[in-house]
This record gives C-alpha cells, sequence and structure tokens, in this order.
C-alpha cells in the first residue's frame, strides 16, 4: 500500500531491451509444445526428460498471462502436475482456471498465491489451500471471489461448517492476506480472521460491513492494514489505534459519500497520535484533511512546530509521513502549501498525479480509472515533465486491468500523445513491442467499443505500419476486421481501421498475405462495398476496399480465387456502372483484376462479353496518368496470352481486342511515373515468351522499358535477378518479334547495362540498324 518515494524507480526494466531470459519465456508461452503435449482430452503433460524449477514454472504462468498468449485454465495448468515441475510464487489474474487447479497448484505447498478475478472457484479452493498451507506466506483473492460464502456460521449448506470447526482459513505462517469485497455479517469476521495471529499485512478492501471490529484483539500484530471503500466509522477508527505497531494504513474512498466524518480534524488527530509508528496514510477520498481551516488541538503541540495546513497532522510536522494519499480530498486538500509528508497522491500537478497511478495500480481499479484520466488531461494541455515515466505507468495499468473498459479508454487516449511526442526521437523496440502489444489487448478485449478502437487505431498509425506489427500481425488483423464488419458504417473508427488494414495488405509476403485470406478479409471488403453500392455511396472506404484486395491478391492466387467465389466480379461491374468516372476507384479495381488475370486458372472466369467489354472501353480512358489503361491492358494481355481457343466468346473479337491494346499502348508516354509497385516480374517475363500473340509481348516490354528508365535503381536488378536479360536478348534474336518490340527490348537491356551490368552482358548483341530505323519511322 506505502507509496514508492520514487515514481521512477521502475524506469529501466521498462525502458531497457527484453533480457535473453524474458525472450526464452517468450517463446516457450507461445509455443507450449515445446516443453508439453496434449492428451486426448487437451490436458497438457509435460514431456520426459524435463525438469522445470521453481523459478522457471512461475515465470511461465507470469508470462503466459502477460502477453496473452492463452488462458491460464485447467487444461495449462495440468502442466504442473508433473512431480518434475515446482511452483513457489504463483499469481493468476482473469483467468477461467477451477477448482481442479488450485487442487494442483496448492499440491506444491507454494509460498505465495493469488488467484484473483477467478470466477471458477468455490469453498471447495479454499479446502485445498487449507489442506497445503504450510509454507504458505501471502495469499489474496481480489475481485469478485467465490470463495468465501456470503454466511460462515451454521449453514448446512455448506461443504464445511467453518463455525464448528472454529476456523476459516487454516495457515500458522500466513503474513499477508486480501480479501476483497467481502460480503459476511460483521460479527463473523472474527471467525474468518481467526487462528491468524501471525499476520502483518491486511487488506480487506471493498468489504459490506466491518462494524467496529477490534484488530488488536484478532490480529495485534499487524504493520499494515487497508480498508479502501470499507464504511470506517469513528469508533473503528479508535479500535484502529489500538494497533501501536501499524506503520501502513489506507481508509481511503473512491465514493467521498462514504467518506464524512462529523469531526474531520479531530478524527484524524485521534488516528496520527494513537498511531506513532505510521509513516504511510491514504485519506484519499474523505474530508479529514479538513477545511484549511486550523483548531485548537486536544494533544499539546511542541513550541516551535511549523505551519500546517492540514489541522490533523499538526504534531507530524516536524516528522513528516514518508507518504500521504490526499487524492480526492474534499476541500482540495492536495494544492494546500505546507504538507507534513514527503510524497504526496493527489490530482494538483503531475507529480501527484503519478504518485496516485503508482499507489492505486494494483488494488484499487476504481479510482485508477479517474487518475488515468487526470494523466490523459496532463499530456493534452501541458507539458509533461516526467514522459518516460508516464508511459511506464500508463502501460502497466493496462497490462494489469485488461478488462477495465475505462482504464484501457484512458490509457490508450494517453498512449497516442506519448508515442506521438516520442516517436519523434525514436522508441527502442522493446518499447515499440511493449505499446503496441498492450493496444491490441485492449483493443482485443474491447474491439465493441468506439471509444476504444478509435484511440487505438490512432496511437497505432503513429508507427511504421506493418514493420512494427509483423511479431503481431494476426492479432491486429483480427481486430480490425472484426471493427470493419461491426463498427458504425460510415463512421471514422471504421475508416481508420480500414486504413490500417490496408497498409498491414501492402508491403508483406505471401504468408501474411495468405493469413488475410483465411481470416476473412475479401468478404469483409465486399459487404462493405456492397452496403456503399445499395445505397449510391461513393467515400474513401469504398476506394480503401478495393485497394485492399488489390494488395491481398498480389501473387496470392488463393486470394484471387476467394474474390471470384464471393461473387466479386458482380460488385465489379456494379461500381465500374455507377461510377465510371471516379479514376481512383476504378484503378484500384482494375490493379486487383490485374492479379486475378495473372492466375492461369481463373483466366477462364473473366472471359466474359461483360467484362471484357469493360476492360476493352478502359483501354481509351483519358484520365490523367496511363494507369487505368495500363491495367486494362494488363488484364486482357494476360487473357490474350491464353491462345485463340481460350478466347471463347463472340464479341468483343479477340482481334478488334488486340488491336485497341496496340493503339493504346502506343499513346503512353514511355516517361510516366507510375503509381505502382512491382515485387516480382515473374508474370510480365512469362509474357515475353507468347510469340503467338505480339500484343501481349509488347505490354510486357513497354512495362519493363518504362519502369526501368523511371526507376532504374529499383527495377534493373530485378529484371536481371529473375532471368529477364536473358528472355529479352532471345527475344531480340527472334524474328517473329515485330520492330518496336525489339526497340524496347533494347531499351531494357541498355538500361539495366547503364545500372551496373554493362560488364557482365556486354557481349550481347543490339538489333540491327535497318531495325532501328525502321522503329523510328
Amino acid at each position: 500500500m506505502m507509496a514508492c518515494t520514487d515514481v521512477s524507480s521502475n524506469r529501466k526494466h521498462y525502458m531497457g531491451p527484453e533480457s535473453l531470459a524474458d525472450l526464452s519465456f517468450r517463446l516457450i508461452c507461445t509455443n507450449l509444445d515445446i516443453i508439453s503435449s496434449k492428451d486426448e482430452r487437451g490436458y497438457r503433460i509435460l514431456h520426459p526428460g524435463i525438469a522445470l524449477p521453481s523459478g522457471i514454472c512461475d515465470r511461465i504462468i507470469e508470462f503466459v498471462q502477460k502477453n496473452g498468449t492463452g488462458d491460464v485454465d485447467d487444461y495449462f495448468i495440468s502442466i504442473f502436475k508433473n512431480n518434475s515441475t515446482k511452483l513457489k510464487r504463483v499469481k493468476i489474474v482473469n483467468c477461467s482456471l477451477s477448482d481442479e487447479s488450485v487442487f494442483t497448484i496448492t499440491k506444491h505447498k507454494v509460498a505465495e498465491l493469488e488467484l484473483s478475478e477467478c470466477g471458477n472457484m468455490t469453498e471447495l479452493s479454499l479446502e485445498h489451500i487449507n489442506a497445503n498451507s504450510e509454507n504458505l506466506v501471502s495469499l489474496a483473492f481480489r475481485g469478485a471471489s467465490t470463495v468465501i460464502p456470503p454466511y460462515l456460521k451454521d449453514d448446512e449448506d455448506l461443504p464445511t461448517n467453518y463455525s464448528r470447526r472454529g476456523y476459516v482459513l487454516k495457515a500458522p505462517n500466513l503474513r499477508r492476506l486480501a480479501l476483497w469485497y467481502l460480503r459476511i455479517p460483521a460479527t463473523e469476521y472474527i471467525l474468518l480472521l481467526s487462528g491468524l495471529t501471525s499476520l502483518t499485512h491486511l487488506d480487506l478492501s471493498y468489504a459490506s460491513n466491518i462494524g467496529n471490529l477490534y484488530f488488536h484483539k484478532l490480529i495485534p500484530n499487524l504493520v499494515s492494514l487497508s480498508l479502501y471503500n470499507v464504511n470506517v466509522s469513528a469508533s473503528c477508527i479508535r479500535s484502529i489505534c489500538h494497533l501501536k505497531n501499524l506503520r501502513e494504513l489506507d481508509i481511503s474512498q473512491s465514493n467521498t459519500k462514504f467518506g464524512e466524518y462529523a469531526f474531520p480534524n479531530k478524527t484524524l488527530e485521534t488516528l496520527i497520535w494513537g498511531l506513532p509508528n505510521l509513516i504511510s496514510l491514504d485519506i484519499g477520498g474523505t474530508n479529514l484533511a479538513g477545511t484549511g481551516v486550523a483548531e485548537k488541538p486536544d494533544h499539546p503541540v511542541e513550541k516551535d512546530c511549523q505551519l500546517c495546513d492540514i489541522p490533523g497532522l499538526t504534531s507530524r510536522v516536524n516528522k513528516p509521513l514518508q507518504f500521504l494519499g490526499l487524492y480526492g480530498t474534499a476541500h482540495g486538500a492536495c494544492r494546500r502549501r505546507d504538507i507534513p509528508a514527503k510524497v504526496i497522491a493527489g490530482d494538483s500537478n503531475e507529480e501527484q498525479i503519478l504518485v496516485a497511478a503508482r499507489v492505486c495500480m494494483d488494488n484499487k481499479p476504481d479510482l485508477l480509472r479517474k487518475v488515468l484520466s487526470d494523466l490523459y488531461h496532463v499530456f493534452r494541455y501541458e507539458t509533461c515533465k516526467h514522459m518516460d515515466q508516464a508511459l511506464c505507468i500508463v502501460l502497466e495499468a493496462m497490462e494489469k486491468h485488461p478488462s477495465e473498459r475505462h482504464i484501457q479508454i484512458s490509457g490508450s487516449a494517453t498512449l497516442f500523445y506519448i508515442v506521438k511526442l516520442k516517436e519523434e526521437n525514436g522508441l527502442v523496440v522493446e518499447m515499440k513491442r511493449r505499446i503496441i502489444g498492450s493496444l491490441l489487448a485492449g483493443m482485443s478485449a474491447h474491439r465493441d467499443e468506439d471509444t476504444m478502437m478509435r484511440n487505438g487505431c490512432l496511437a497505432l498509425c503513429q508507427f511504421r505500419i506493418p514493420h512494427d506489427v509483423m511479431w503481431n500481425y494476426e492479432v491486429l488483423v483480427r481486430v480490425l476486421l472484426h471493427s470493419a464488419q461491426n463498427a458504425e458504417p460510415e463512421g471514422f473508427v471504421q475508416r481508420i481501421g480500414l486504413y490500417l488494414l490496408n497498409s498491414l495488405a501492402c508491403k508483406v509476403d505471401g504468408k501474411q498475405k495468405l493469413l488475410l485470406g483465411e481470416l476473412g478479409c475479401v468478404p469483409t471488403m465486399l459487404r462493405l462495398i456492397e452496403y456503399r453500392l445499395k445505397r449510391r455511396i461513393f467515400d474513401d472506404v469504398l476506394e480503401v476496399a478495393w485497394s485492399t484486395m488489390w494488395n491481398m491478391t498480389d501473387e496470392t492466387p488463393s486470394n484471387c480465387k476467394r474474390f471470384l467465389d464471393a461473387q466479386g466480379m458482380r460488385l465489379f461491374l456494379g461500381c465500374a456502372d455507377a461510377y465510371p468516372y471516379k479514376e481512383e476507384l476504378l484503378r484500384n479495381m482494375m490493379g486487383l483484376l490485374g492479379n486475378v488475370a495473372e492466375v492461369e486458372e481463373l483466366r477462364p472466369k473473366l472471359m466474359r462479353t461483360r467484362f471484357i467489354d469493360v476492360f476493352a472501353d478502359m483501354l481509351s480512358s483519358d484520365s490523367e496518368g496511363i494507369e487505368l489503361s495500363y491495367n486494362a491492358a494488363g488484364i486482357l494481355a494476360h487473357l490474350a496470352s491464353d491462345g485463340e481457343n481460350a478466347w471463347v466468346i463472340e464479341r468483343p473479337a479477340r482481334t478488334a481486342v488486340l488491336a485497341r491494346m496496340v493503339v493504346a499502348i502506343e499513346r503512353w508516354d514511355l516517361s510516366t511515373e507510375r503509381n505502382i509497385n512491382y515485387r516480382s516480374f515473374v508474370p510480365l517475363l512469362r509474357l515475353l515468351d507468347i510469340y503467338h500473340t505480339p500484343e501481349c509481348q509488347l505490354w510486357a516490354i513497354w512495362a519493363l522499358a518504362n519502369l526501368t528508365k523511371v526507376y532504374p535503381t529499383k527495377y534493373c536488378i530485378l529484371v536481371e535477378s529473375e532471368g529477364g536479360l536473358e528472355k529479352l536478348q532471345r527475344l531480340i534474336e527472334d524474328t517473329r518479334p515485330y520492330a518496336r518490340i525489339k526497340e524496347l527490348a533494347y531499351q531494357v537491356l541498355t538500361q539495366c547495362q547503364l545500372a551496373g551490368y554493362r560488364e557482365k552482358f556486354q557481349s550481347l548483341t543490339s538489333p540491327s540498324d535497318n531495325e532501328c530505323s525502321a522503329q523510328s519511322s
């Protein structure tokens, strides 16, 4: 409970590179088959010959939760049934394990055990703990728990009659105990705490009613007591004052209604005088700090006592507290000047907010939401002085509370501003991964929350996509596809999510493109398109949806087939008819169909009169640039490359279409800059071998000549590496291609030589003078 006096004390842990040990644990936890196998029921069994000490077993459980690689359930915990494993310190939060797993864990005689927000456990788990508690020094059930029943006495339905046997917990060496949200009657706390005389730390946060509990009689050795969000009466305060060894006390509230005391200054003064060893006190959300107006103290004070703006703490002016929690106190106590405490949690400045976040990080998620909102406003409206500490705190909060919607929303909003500022100077790789991982975890857990998705997408846009997210590519794709399908149809979240999805389809290899197809990207894009087509909505989503499919079908035949199987050509015709002058849209559509046309087994499905008419009409496009006409010619070139027998339609005639192709190609400027990115020339080079249809060769060689002329550094090496120079030489030497084709082929060779390949290919011959002059005419 006590605040750390230096909120940056853990900075190196978060800001440095990932250790070799952490990398190893990450590898194991994402590939559990390395150490175990599944039986026929799905339970994991440790491989024979493997022995795992407690340091490794404890970290495996930690990393599985931290990295979201799976649920810590009964199937996973079964790994530790093996006698070759050893558990010592186990912390499991928000997982679905049951009493069966608790039995497995406790058989290890663990020293520390936390099972928080695990709703499948029953009272039986408590009996497993009692039966194996000889080494147990720390036990925590935080969050709503079904382990402690609402009644402990005289209930015959209970599996164990606690009243008859005289105890609930039997752990003779237990030092630390946290039990949240207890609903037992005040009179039953005596039974609950019976026999736990060794306790030094007790946390009963969110308890419904503790009455006037005599802590000093039940657990006299307490040094730390947390009663956060517990209705602590003035008489209970007097009882607490008997705990003379108490060093840390938390009686703060998130709801100020329960923090009202009739005589706040007197009550606080009584508490301070009664606890001489107190060094940490949290009274946030109460009125115990008073109004700031001094009252005559009941106890004598030193003559030379300095000023104190919290009347109840006057006696501590010369012996200030190490920590004082004043977040949300009445009358703005944290903004006062003279406060006898070295570290203060509050909301008056950045430092106090960071301390408050650190203090409520683990045990006060409801208050943490408010603190993170304050921190967000620091970044939005002020200049943050401790950005690294703020970044670490936000990430820790998001990682520890994935199910808390407001924490995720506030955290992601703050991350947007932090990343935007930090990326100017660069972030270390591991920190990028941690930020992105936190964002993705929050977006996955709250993918139907528009604000979370908006914040997450905006923050992710600050990174290099897809480069920075390749390690978690699938998770992001799944989140964005869900958003595309379920977000407001014409809203910002759908739009920005689609832009990210399109970026993920760019500049990735076949494996990632295949994954996009397997996860349903094509039908998702087609649904977006159909929605807009039916409602005659033209927007950037329509264009980007086609662009995404264009990118994901590049050199990926299976995705091309998915497009055709999902009736994509019906929507192609619909968009072509509805928006005949939308050049960007048409370019994206034709680029996609260019990828489809490169797949031999799919070309027959494009051989329809309606489709060919559209392709042929786009040859004569007079739009700025050549992309639309170029893509149309490319599609037709691939279709024509299969020969006359493959042209199974009567109209338009094959010869007429090819003639129109030549006219279009000859009017293109060879120096035109392109909005296109080839990663392979294999489809183009294939067409150079189509001697039966020189029009196919013309389109391919024009494309190579243009690209190597305008972008020689990028594309000349691609021609050489894929065997293009040899093909060009054979084409020049063959008698069948006509002069214009040979002229362009020679230009490509020349460009490649100028780009650095002259020595390697100096023996290559050039066309005769007659051929050159004929071409120029």
